[in-house]
């Protein structure tokens, strides 16, 4: 049996740079983090061969003396915790001291630096691990670090890098992570000599926009929230920017990327019922609180951390998000205004796409306007509109056509119409609601109606189109919800009730829940032992199927429990009471019920999307119908 015996530093440090340094993307992430922390106010990164071939990070930091140099190579050296205090309340990027030396042990490494108030440079080179002498060299300012033929002397590893273009996009996504997260920053990047990125000093929404590009940014909502200690800001994007992959999701906490699971799952519930199927949400968002609050001592790469108090995190992060998200409205004008940046080098932002644009997305530089009962949708109320003229000052002779088309129907519209919803009650008073410029409100006023399943709508901009049961169904949902909420959702008792065939499951969940269902709008009632009687539904879907809305609300209460329903999975119940009650494909609607929807539109929090995260409505502005018949081209 073999002696048990010590391993020497350089294999120890071989061995720690199997997991600190996985390819040319880990080694330059611990090379940023130590410009970061050195106070660098500016940093250059070169790559050559995606970062196999060559790797230097330069900044303007505060510098390294002489002797500190060889300290910075040796294993466990830093000038960053000195206690098991500092490393319970880590506040910097790094911490461990064995970045530098692992990087150098696989590796040959030039560490030269100045600091400020030095005559002169020094540097040091260590190759395979062994260090040279520290010598004198020239130098501005700052520290420079270069990592030349990355795991020459471990063949073994090397050949399970990939390709040049591989390796170069991983440090492209790690340069891009931390720019992100430093906006006061300024960042250089080039590959092969040549400049990708050229990032000046900006503010965090222009490094957004830089780096993720403007159709994110005209799609976001912006988020500040702060409350006992935590702090979440930046950006989340409208439901209808969602991606099949995660890769458009940025989630920093204290300035530092990770992939934390409490808060994929928080941010993932926020998004719940207005995500389409299988998409993922895109993001931008940067959350602090007390550095003791959060272990990032987990793993070697630092890229997981462990909360200490997960629960309160992740019920902070679910509400501040789901607040922003209920924030919306159908017709809301984006928040945010980008104002176009010069482009320092190509692929400094990302161009907008060009064509139809969804809608019902806001986006802002600017905290969005305080309203009222945020986070909760407005008791549903009856709208009062009246169908103006519509002062365009272009296609003049449309509105004659319209006005032809549908003359015996503009008198009805200026009467006060009904919602297209009824309210709550009737004590509920008629509102104003604030319309855009020369009176139009932001969805315009309703033209037609295209195959019974589109709503055609001029606004002061040009056309605008709506999935008209998408909307309703939202409006429904909205409102089940807050009804349910305030205890029970109002039910329209049925004139002559409607009987269906049951089997012995459904009869016995109605004997024992048929109380308490009521609760959600549905009375029913056991005729025999195989036929229930619907005598009741709620207000708001009383044009629905009766029969299909009871079996739905059965099937959920017999498989889950009335409790569970009634707590954990109430949405999606909801969900499906508002998809049998909105209103259907082929119906044939009347100008006035048509803008009614519209205006219930415009006064419902997420209406931008329906329950399944599908876009409710859609803008065709004038430049792009213009461009579709190449008028002034």
């Amino acid at each position: 049996m073999k002696r048990i015996q010590k391993l020497p530093d350089h294999l120890v440090n071989q061995i720690a740079a199997g997991e600190v340094v996985e390819r040319p993307a880990s080694a330059l992430k611990e090379m940023l983090e130590n410009s970061l922390d050195a106070g660098a106010s500016k940093i250059t990164v070169d790559l050559a061969q995606g970062g196999i071939k060559l790797i230097r990070v330069t900044d303007n930091g505060s510098g390294m003396a002489a002797e500190d140099l060889p300290l910075a190579l040796d294993r466990h050296a830093t000038s960053k915790i000195s206690s098991l205090d500092d490393l319970e309340s880590v506040s910097t990027l790094g911490f461990r001291g064995e970045g530098l030396a692992s990087v150098a042990s696989v590796s040959r490494l030039t560490l030269t630096s100045r600091p400020h108030d030095a005559e002169h440079a020094h540097q040091i080179i260590a190759i395979d691990g062994t260090l040279h002498p520290v010598e004198p060299a020239a130098h501005p300012a700052g520290t420079s670090v270069e990592v030349v033929d990355l795991y020459f002397n471990t063949p073994a590893r090397r050949k399970f890098l990939k390709s040049d273009n591989t390796e170069y996009a991983h440090c492209a996504a790690t340069f891009e992570r931390i720019a992100l997260a430093h906006p006061q920053v300024e960042f250089t990047l080039r590959h092969n000599g040549k400049v990708v990125w050229r990032l000046p000093q900006q503010t965090v929404a222009e490094r957004v926009g830089a780096l993720l590009g403007k159709d994110f940014v005209e799609a976001a909502l912006p988020l500040d929230t702060q409350a006992a200690g935590l702090g979440l800001t930046g950006f989340v994007a409208s439901p209808t920017y969602s991606k099949a992959s995660r890769d458009a999701q940025y989630f920093f906490v204290n300035g530092r990327f990770v992939r934390d699971k409490t808060a994929q799952h928080a941010l993932r519930q926020a998004y719940r019922d207005v995500l389409h199927h299988e998409r993922h949400p895109a993001y931008a968002l940067f959350f602090t609180l007390d550095p003791a609050g959060v272990d990032v001592n987990v793993h070697p790469t630092k890229i997981e951390v462990r909360f200490r108090e997960s629960q309160a995190i992740h019920q902070f992060l679910f509400h501040s998000v789901h607040r922003a998200l209920a924030s919306t409205t159908a017709g809301a004008s984006p928040a945010v205004q980008l104002h176009d940046q010069p482009a320092g080098e190509p692929g400094a932002t990302a161009a907008a796409p060009a064509g139809i644009a969804p809608i019902g997305q806001q986006a802002s530089l600017l905290p969005p306007r305080p309203a009222a009962n945020v986070g909760r949708t407005p008791l549903p109320q009856t709208y009062r509109y009246e169908q103006q003229s519509i002062p365009l000052h272009v296609a003049r002779e449309a509105i004659g056509v319209y006005d032809k088309q549908f003359a015996g129907l503009r008198d009805e519209e200026r009467q006060p119409a009904a919602s297209f919803v009824p309210a709550l009650n009737a004590a509920n008073p008629p509102v104003a609601l604030p319309a855009a410029s020369d009176g139009i409100p932001p969805l315009g006023f309703a033209l037609a109606q295209l195959h019974g399943v589109y709503i055609l709508s001029q606004c002061e901009d040009g056309l605008i189109v709506v999935d008209m049961h998408a909307a309703h169904e939202r409006i429904v949902y909205e409102r089940l919800k807050t009804a349910l909420e305030a205890d029970a959702i109002p039910m329209q008792p049925l004139l002559l009730p409607v009987s269906f065939a049951a089997d012995r499951f459904e009869v016995a969940t109605v004997e024992e829940h048929a109380e308490d269902m009521q609760r959600l709008g549905v009375e029913l009632a056991v005729l025999s032992p195989t036929q229930i009687a619907v005598r009741g539904m709620p207000v708001w879907l009383k044009e629905g199927n009766a029969v299909e809305l009871a079996r739905a609300v059965l099937k959920d209460v017999r498989e889950h429990g009335l409790t569970q329903v009634m707590t954990e999975r109430r949405n999606e119940l909801l969900a499906t009471m508002a998809c049998h009650g909105a209103v259907r494909a082929n119906r044939q609607l009347t100008l006035p019920e048509m803008n009614a929807l519209l205006r219930d539109m415009e006064a419902t929090e997420r209406s931008g999307q329906c329950n399944h995260g599908r876009p409710t409505w859609s803008r065709l502005g004038m430049r792009d119908l213009d461009a579709l018949f190449m008028r002034g081209q």
